[in-house]
């Protein structure tokens, strides 16, 4: 099966999960509400995810969304129907061309793999329409489908460009996911910009992770974007992207201030925690963080006293920088009255 965490996701926060559960057990204790609002693939959220918990996600890109649904939401599903259908998917075999093969065949996949996925999303779309499967039914074979290829992708981890070589024939291998759904009866599941939700819900913990650079996350997962949402529009230039103007975080531009100003004035939260890394100006010029430290003391010091924790972490990059004393930093405040 695959678990949540098992997605290339930049920013993932995998490897500092019981960093922040220290600092919250040291600082906060125990919590009945805990929101994720810029969930990614979700598992800072689904780390603390309890039935007598509610958890709060969010997240801008409709993929995740799906994914963030597919594991966590508490609807209903067929496990065996689901089983049974990713079987005859991971045997389809096709030689006819699709909208996906003809736009990312031979680039990000083998064409063989990339005539298969395509089929298989069509097939996810007919059996959708066709009242064959429920909505949960259908987000999780997405997501199962998005997480295969993500392990086959030729690609350095995300889809901002492919690795210009002669593509070797692999397999891939659609699996059931790990869904447990005892914890998952609290949950709710926003796909929403962020500065909008915070206006509208209330939590113990507000847990903040917003883009730290210029990089645009639609930018680096056009790809499964495009294929979760299967609206096949006209894609442009060499990395074949659509028009991604609606879902640019405002986080990635220079209004990165003013909005986290604006999130953290609003917020209904007893307690607020922020990720933010060390870059400062350390890196090449899309790396460098948008956010001072500066700013960041100021906007959270609104709320209340401001402490710092930090532990050794090693990125997730391109792969082609290393840096030294790269530190994954959690911001805490205890918001006062």
């Amino acid at each position: 099966m695959f678990n949540i965490s098992q997605r290339r996701y930049l920013g993932n926060k995998s490897s500092i999960l019981p960093f922040i559960e220290n600092i919250i057990r040291d600082e906060i204790g125990d919590f009945d509400s805990f929101c994720d609002i810029f969930s990614g693939t979700g598992v800072v959220g689904s780390y603390f995810n309890a039935s007598h918990k509610t958890i709060i996600f969010n997240d801008l890109l409709y993929h995740n969304f799906v994914s963030l649904n597919a594991f966590l939401n508490p609807e209903s599903f067929d496990k065996d129907k689901i089983l049974e259908m990713i079987d005859s998917f991971n045997k389809l075999s096709t030689a006819e061309e699709n909208y996906f093969s003809v736009n990312f065949g031979n680039r990000y996949f083998s064409l063989n793999n990339a005539r298969k996925i395509g089929a298989i999303r069509e097939k996810i779309k007919r059996a959708f329409l066709e009242n064959t499967i429920n909505k949960k039914e259908k987000e999780i074979l997405l997501t199962s489908l998005n997480y295969s290829i993500d392990k086959i992708a030729n690609t350095v981890g995300h889809y901002d460009a492919y690795i210009k070589k002669d593509l070797k024939e692999v397999g891939f291998e659609m699996k059931m996911l790990n869904i447990d759904r005892t914890k998952n009866t609290n949950n709710k599941i926003y796909n929403r910009d962020a500065n909008n939700l915070i206006r509208d819900i209330e939590c113990d913990v507000l847990y903040l992770d917003p883009p730290y650079n210029s990089r645009q996350y639609s930018d680096a997962y056009h790809l499964l974007e495009n294929l979760t949402l299967w609206q096949k529009p006209e894609l442009k230039g060499v990395a074949k992207k659509f028009d991604r103007t609606h879902i640019k975080s405002e986080y990635c531009k220079t209004t990165a201030t003013k909005n986290f100003e604006d999130l953290i004035i609003n917020a209904k939260a007893k307690y607020i925690l922020l990720s933010y890394n060390n870059m400062g100006n350390k890196g090449n010029g899309r790396s460098n963080a948008r956010i001072s430290d500066a700013d960041i003391f100021r906007i959270l010091g609104l709320r209340g006293h401001v402490k710092v924790f930090e532990q050794e972490h090693k990125e997730f990059n391109t792969g082609r920088r290393k840096r030294d004393d790269n530190k994954e930093r959690v911001f805490f405040v205890e918001v006062g009255e």
